[in-house]
């Protein structure tokens, strides 16, 4: 088994597209900024982000939850350098809610939200596994 994606349910996906592309600058594996559904992969590969749209899914399954409140999902993205990253989606509009700060003695984070208000992790390892 091979993780594919996760993927984010939005009730405003043209914003969350936007954010993930413009502001954090992942690239988007077709332009899709009405949606219904969007990957985003990350420089490395692997596993990406994507976005569907919250009504479509409702289609899909017949009923969906109301929207999550409170903090549910956490999407982490690693950097090289966290204050230069900081500073460059600052600049794109991004507000950070934390950070940058240490995490432990191997990693600093710092943390944003979407426009949904899922929280967006990015963290620079200072010491890696060994």
């Amino acid at each position: 088994m091979e993780l594919a994606q996760i993927r984010l349910l939005v009730s405003d996906f043209a914003g969350c597209y936007r954010f993930y592309r413009d502001v954090l600058g992942l690239k988007p594996q077709f332009e899709a900024e009405e949606g219904p559904y969007a990957k985003f992969t990350p420089d490395g590969g692997g596993a990406g982000i994507a976005l569907q749209d919250r009504t479509q899914m409702a289609q899909v399954l017949g009923d969906l939850a109301p929207a999550p409140t409170g903090y549910r999902s956490l999407v982490v993205l690693r950097v090289d350098d966290i204050g230069r990253s900081c500073k460059d989606i600052a600049a794109r509009g991004a507000e950070l809610v934390h950070g940058p700060a240490p995490m432990t003695d191997r990693m600093r984070v710092a943390h944003l939200m979407d426009p949904e208000g899922n929280l967006v992790e990015l963290q620079e390892w200072l010491v890696l596994r060994g």
